[in-house]
């Protein structure tokens, strides 16, 4: 016997205790109802039904019944030949919140992982892990960002790993950037603070790791020296953005769970939708990945205000390397390997032994300044960019 039918004889022999009670006047239809946990309408119905055929051997008349909202066995068929098929591995939610998006599939979370386990394409999942204190959410979007990479083998058809730089934002969870690049480093870094605040405004303050891009630590896994700072950390400062270091991986623990997500999702959608390069890569994420992630991640923060201050003007001179050079006696200057000739000027003879800042900004371009004058511009590779005429 099920135990579905056991239950139900429970209930009746309880059923029939009750009756016997109230038809001998000992309790009333209230006390009759309350005892089990009827209502008093449905212990009329069922006293009605018992005295009429003693239920004919059913207490509850919906056992045996199909339920009306039973799936079609076309429709299982239908979801499971899409997740063996062409889904195979992704988890459950991931499968279902693209199943919703480009399939359709209109059937609860919970109907579709009871339907994958029954067929055994997934296993049943087990509860368990450490206890962990919450870090409250800053309350303000703009608050506070997080920016980490993340070296993966994102792209399966390249064959080796590349970096994923995310930067996303404490009090919603929303990424604001995300892009791949072959190795984490300043330029990826200046790069994600940039598109940030050209899509959303300038932010009070970056959490980051202690990555020789980010801080200079004299000593391996000690204090952080605030009072040298890295490009990033220049530039932040010209920001007027708060750089805040972790001394632990517990304190990054909101954005190592996205790149958990991240690394389960994205290089099997990448694998699904046959991208090969990374500039692809970059495309689906930007127009496709990225909003439905953020659509089904995003979180409402706190305080309906916000922190973003909106910027105008130009961001490049902001975000950019600057470096101090010596010219040399042949008008050149060297600069990570290259050979920057100087060439005429009609402001003085030479530039000989003067000093001159290089700036290099996050497209490739370099500028040599003397003071506020730009003396030449280069490409990435050292070649000087004609400038046009005003």
């Amino acid at each position: 016997m099920t135990r579905v039918r056991i239950n139900e004889e429970i209930i009746k022999m309880r059923f029939e205790d009750v009756f016997s009670r109230f038809a001998s006047g000992e309790i009333t239809t209230e006390e009759a109802s309350s005892l089990l946990n009827f209502s008093s309408r449905t212990f009329l119905r069922k006293r009605n039904r018992y005295q009429q055929e003693d239920f004919d051997g059913r207490f509850d008349l919906r056992l045996g019944r199909e339920s009306g909202q039973r799936a079609a066995d076309e429709e299982v068929e239908e979801l499971t030949r899409l997740y063996r098929e062409r889904y195979f591995g992704y988890n459950v939610r991931h499968f279902y919140a693209i199943a919703r998006r480009k399939h359709n599939v209109s059937r609860s979370y919970s109907w579709t992982k009871k339907t994958l386990i029954a067929s055994g394409l997934v296993t049943k999942g087990t509860r368990g892990g450490k206890h962990r204190l919450r870090r409250e959410r800053r309350p303000m979007a703009g608050m506070m960002l997080h920016q980490d990479g993340s070296t993966h083998l994102w792209i399966e058809a390249l064959g080796h790993n590349i970096d994923l730089i995310v930067t996303m934002d404490d009090a919603t969870s929303e990424i604001t950037s995300a892009f791949f690049v072959e190795e984490e480093g300043t330029l990826s870094s200046l790069r994600g603070i940039k598109e940030t605040i050209q899509s959303l405004g300038l932010f009070c303050s970056l959490y980051t790791d202690r990555g020789s891009h980010y801080f200079t630590t004299p000593e391996a896994g000690g204090r952080v020296d605030k009072s040298k700072l890295t490009h990033v950390g220049k530039c932040l400062r010209r920001l007027g953005i708060l750089h805040i270091e972790s001394y632990s991986p517990q304190g990054r623990g909101r954005s190592e769970r996205m790149f958990g997500t991240l690394q389960g999702r994205l290089p099997r959608e990448l694998k699904t939708e046959g991208i090969k390069t990374m500039e692809e890569a970059n495309r689906y994420l930007k127009e496709v990945y990225i909003p439905a992630h953020n659509a089904e991640f995003m979180i409402p923060a706190e305080s309906e205000k916000r922190a973003y201050i909106p910027w105008v003007g130009c961001l490049d001179e902001m975000m950019c390397y600057e470096e101090e050079r010596i010219v040399k006696m042949d008008n050149t200057i060297s600069y990570k390997g290259l050979t920057l000739q100087i060439g005429k000027s009609e402001h003085r003879h030479h530039y000989v032994k003067a000093n001159v800042k290089v700036k290099e900004y996050l497209d490739g371009r370099i500028s040599v300044f003397h003071g506020p004058l730009c003396i030449g511009t280069y490409n990435s590779n050292g070649l000087k960019i004609r400038q046009k005429a005003a």
